[in-house]
């Protein structure tokens, strides 16, 4: 096999599956072409990697890693070879095995430069579905701020309603199920979860709900069904939008509303219970002293909240996300450990955990799910959102999945009450949910 180095010295032209080769780590179980006619890596590889574009060759090189190579892929300049683009998740883990994104030393840049073309290390235009770098986002408000917050969430909710049935299913949930067992459907898992928290929270009929980042709505008619009154909020106005016409349908109307607001606009207060599923990832961990006192100040003594969201799997990492989920995914989105919000929980006074527990390998199980589905509506789903969308929503949720598998993240469950001024609680001795 020829090096790299080596492929330096015997050509002024550089064979540019080389070069990708390179910035990749080397030594990969996949199969590298390029569109010079160049290859690298196994010939008998399950899995390829396909460089399409010149354009391509340049998002690799001004932005090596993860990003580099999603923007290629993005906008079509590179594909895996042996994979459905709804569902790239075996092609990605076979080359996450391997690949270190690892950056050249200054002289082999130099090398590569001269080998390819200095013309490839001019940025260009990223693909359209990519948001601006953190530092230029000033324009849209301080992070966190509602202004800010609210174009974050129109940027990645709003896409389409019609994708989103086709990717998430009739529950239109976008959240992690919880599997009753290893065999059970996503719609089945998507009600268990529903059903999970809303007997962790203790509901009956006649009780009063928030649901704050409630997305579709799938908790609020879920409560509504068995006599709950319940207020959600979104920050987005389709989901708004669609969450209403759904509880018009199910003539839930008397007890259920879905409102399109910042939470924190939410008024009215004294509600049983609380529920934040898939918020948390959106509001930055520093606000989260805000965010908790926000919910305690919404419960009457003796209710309960439930904190549904995506955690790192120690508490001592960068709350930041990586450049790829933060450009193309969640803009501004942050994680932290369970241990940081139980910590940040007790911490806002007058709140004590109850109980906590871990779905990691669920989202894994969810995503895939989820990336079935868009398999299966594929062509619908391109000609709704175009191709490039579909493609990255496509990568995402196999990145994501792999990230679960490998305990890279993980997805907490976090039950807190609000005790009266004498510290008392009227809860329980053992947990009275079914598991």
């Amino acid at each position: 096999m020829t090096t790299f180095k080596e492929s330096v010295t015997s050509t002024d032209h550089l064979p540019l599956a080389k070069v990708f080769e390179t910035f990749l780590g080397g030594d990969l179980k996949v199969r590298l072409t390029a569109y010079d006619g160049s290859v690298a890596g196994p010939a008998d590889a399950r899995f390829g990697v396909d460089l399409k574009t010149p354009r391509g060759t340049t998002y690799l090189v001004t932005a090596p890693g993860d990003l580099g190579l999603a923007r290629a892929y993005i906008a079509g300049d590179l594909d895996f070879v042996g994979a459905h683009p709804g569902d790239p998740y075996e092609a990605l883990r076979t080359l996450a095995d391997d690949a270190s994104f690892t950056k050249p030393s200054p002289l082999e840049m130099a090398q590569i430069a001269r080998g390819i073309g200095l013309e490839h290390f001019k940025p260009i235009a990223p693909p359209p579905q990519e948001a601006l770098p953190r530092w230029r986002r000033f324009t849209e408000g301080l992070r966190h701020s509602k202004t800010r917050d609210a174009e974050v969430i129109h940027h990645h909710y709003d896409v389409s309603n019609a994708f989103y049935e086709w990717v998430l299913g009739p529950s239109m949930t976008y959240t992690c199920a919880v599997y009753p067992d290893a065999d059970a459907s996503l719609e089945t898992a998507q009600e268990n979860k529903y059903r999970l928290v809303f007997d962790k929270l203790r509901l009956k009929p006649g009780d009063r709900l928030l649901d704050i980042g409630c997305g579709w709505g799938g908790m609020v008619r879920y409560a509504a069904r068995r006599g709950v009154s319940v207020i959600g909020a979104t920050l987005s106005a389709e989901q708004a939008q669609w969450a209403q016409q759904a509880i018009a349908d199910e003539g839930l109307g008397d007890l259920a509303e879905v409102r399109h607001a910042d939470y924190r606009d939410v008024a009215e207060s004294g509600f049983d219970a609380v529920s934040s599923i898939g918020l948390t990832e959106h509001i930055g961990v520093h606000n989260y002293p805000a965010y908790f006192t926000f919910m305690r100040d919404k419960l009457r003594d003796g209710g309960l909240l439930l904190n549904h969201c995506i955690t790192r799997p120690d508490n001592t990492k960068p709350n930041k996300a990586g450049a790829f989920i933060d450009r193309y995914v969640f803009p501004d989105g942050e994680l932290t450990g369970s241990g940081t919000i139980i910590s940040k929980l007790q911490n806002v006074g007058g709140l004590e955990v109850v109980h906590t527990e871990n779905f990691r390998e669920h989202y894994a199980m969810t995503l895939r799910d989820w990336n079935a589905n868009l398999v299966e509506h594929w062509d619908e789903a391109v000609a709704e959102v175009g191709e490039g969308t579909a493609r990255l929503w496509g990568l995402y949720m196999a990145g994501c999945r792999i990230g679960f598998d490998r305990n890279v993240i993980q997805l907490h469950h976090v039950l807190a009450t609000k005790l009266d001024q004498s510290g008392k609680s009227t809860l329980p001795l053992r947990p009275w949910w079914d598991a």
